[in-house]
């Protein structure tokens, strides 16, 4: 079973970087390509490995079992 979490968010929109960074699956913005490049990342049920794809509210990210939901 999936772990959900609303991530509020208060800009137009955030970068996968900056998600994983925020819900603490990595320290700092330069391990986020190395973590994409070794995990698989779903953004609204697609694969996507680019740590500069914007978010916004109403999308979804699923990694490593959780799942992530972008609100305003």
């Amino acid at each position: 079973m999936k772990n959900n979490r609303n991530v509020k968010i208060t800009t137009p929109y955030i970068t996968l970087g900056q998600l994983l960074k925020l819900v603490n699956l990595i320290g700092n913005g330069g391990e986020a390509k190395a973590f994409l490049a070794e995990h698989e990342v779903l953004v609204n049920g697609e694969v996507d490995c680019r740590r500069g794809r914007k978010l916004y509210p109403g999308d979804e990210v699923n990694v490593l079992g959780q799942a992530f939901a972008i609100e305003a």
